[in-house]
C-alpha cells in the first residue's frame, strides 16, 4: 500500500513509498485511511528538525492529524465495521509516570511516551491502517468531510479545558478573549471561545481573504496590526497564543487584564534573539497575578470533548478551514508553502 514517509533526520526524504499491509496485533481494528492533515509539526519533521522512525526502521509513516473508516474490529472493541474514526497520537510509556499511569499521558513527565507520526511509531498517513480499539475515537457519520480536524481541535479542548481549571483558583467571569494567530488552532481556538459565549477578538496579519472572513462569520472581531493596541482596546481575560512568533508571545504576556491568564499553543522556532525587559515582565506578572502555561497534545477526553465541540459548530464553516484537498499520489504539495489563503491542508488517502 502507498504512504507517506520520510527518514527523520534526512532533509529531502520525504516520498510516497509502498509499505506493507498494516497486520492488526489480537484485539487491534483495522481502519481504511480517509484522510490526514499536514501541520507545521509535519513539516519540521520532513524538514529533519525532529522526529524518530520505529525501532529497527529507517522510515517513519507521517501523518497524526487523521480520519479512517473501520474495515474490522473484533469482538468487544466498541467498533462496528463502517464506523468513523479518528486515532489518538499520543502513547504512555509502557513503565509509565504518575500521570500516564492515570490516563494523563498529554502531560507525560518522564518523556518515555511515543507518538504516531512523530515519535517511534507509524502514523496515518496510509492507506490503511491499524489501532487499538481504545485509541480509537468514533465520530458522527456527518463529520466525514471535517472528522479529520479533529486532532487539532483536541489541542484547543484541552488548552480551555487547563485555563478553566485556572481560573477556578479565584472568581472568574471572563468577558474577552484575545486569539493571536487565525491559523487552525487560532481558528479553533476562537470556535471554542465563542461557544462559551465569550466576546472574541482574533489578531492575525493578513488584512483579508479567507481568514477575516471565517472569524467575522464565527461573529468575531478580526484585527491587524500590534498586540499592544488591540489588548489596550479589548482588555483580554484570556490570551491564546497561537502564532509562536517571539515577539508576539512576549507581548502576549504583557498585554492583558489583571488576574489574566495566558495559554501558549504556538511553538517557537529557536535561534532569534530578542531584547526584551524581563524585569518589567516579571514585574506585571507578578503584581497582577497573571498566569501564563503552555499547552500542547490531548488525552481521551480531550478528543471526546473536541468531537462534541465539531459537532455543534456549523459544519460549512468547518468545511471551509479545509483550504486544499490534495490527493495521495501527489501528497509532497500539501507540504509546500506560499499559498496565501491556506488554513489547512489536508492529504485524500483515497485518491
Amino acid at each position: 500500500m502507498r504512504a507517506v514517509t520520510v527518514l527523520p533526520g534526512k532533509a529531502d526524504s520525504l516520498q510516497v513509498t509502498e509499505v506493507p499491509d498494516p497486520r492488526p496485533a489480537p484485539g487491534e481494528v483495522l481502519v481504511a485511511g480517509l484522510a490526514v492533515g499536514v501541520c507545521g509539526t509535519d513539516r519540521e519533521i520532513a524538514a529533519a528538525e525532529y522526529g524518530l522512525a520505529p525501532p529497527g526502521r529507517d522510515r517513519l509513516v507521517l501523518g497524526h492529524e487523521s480520519l479512517g473508516r473501520v474495515l474490522s474490529a473484533p469482538p468487544g472493541a466498541g467498533l462496528a465495521e463502517g464506523d468513523l474514526v479518528v486515532g489518538v497520537v499520543r502513547r504512555p510509556d509502557p513503565e509509565p509516570c504518575g500521570a500516564c499511569a492515570r490516563g494523563e499521558f498529554d502531560m507525560c513527565r518522564n518523556g518515555r511516551y511515543t507518538e504516531r507520526g512523530i515519535k517511534q511509531l507509524d502514523g496515518y498517513a496510509s492507506e490503511r491502517w491499524s489501532i487499538e480499539p481504545q485509541y480509537a475515537v468514533r465520530l458522527d457519520p456527518r463529520m466525514a468531510q471535517v472528522g479529520v480536524l479533529l486532532e487539532p481541535a483536541s489541542v484547543l479542548a484541552k488548552a480551555w479545558e487547563q485555563i478553566e481549571r485556572i481560573a477556578a483558583r479565584a472568581w472568574w467571569d471572563p468577558q474577552r478573549v484575545l486569539v493571536t494567530g487565525a491559523g487552525p488552532i487560532g481558528l479553533m481556538a476562537a470556535l471554542f471561545s465563542v461557544q462559551r459565549g465569550l466576546e472574541t477578538h482574533v489578531l492575525d496579519r493578513v488584512e483579508a481573504g479567507l481568514k477575516p472572513q471565517l472569524v467575522r462569520e464565527l461573529g468575531a472581531h478580526y484585527h491587524t496590526g500590534d498586540v499592544e493596541s488591540v489588548a489596550r482596546a479589548a482588555m483580554p481575560d484570556v490570551v491564546i497564543e497561537a502564532t509562536g512568533a517571539p515577539a508576539v508571545v512576549f507581548d502576549a504576556l504583557r498585554f492583558n487584564a489583571a488576574a489574566g491568564i495566558v495559554c501558549l499553543t504556538g511553538v517557537s522556532a529557536s535561534g532569534r534573539a530578542l531584547t526584551i525587559d524581563a524585569g518589567a515582565i516579571n514585574r506585571e506578572i507578578v503584581l497582577d497575578n497573571d498566569v501564563i502555561f503552555g499547552s500542547v497534545n490531548a488525552n481521551l477526553r480531550h478528543y471526546r470533548d473536541a468531537a462534541g465541540a465539531l459537532e455543534r459548530a456549523d459544519s460549512g464553516w468547518l468545511e471551509r478551514l479545509i483550504t486544499r484537498r490534495v490527493p495521495l499520489a501527489r501528497a509532497l504539495e500539501a507540504f509546500e508553502a506560499g499559498h496565501p489563503d491556506d488554513v489547512k491542508v489536508v492529504i485524500d488517502l483515497q485518491a
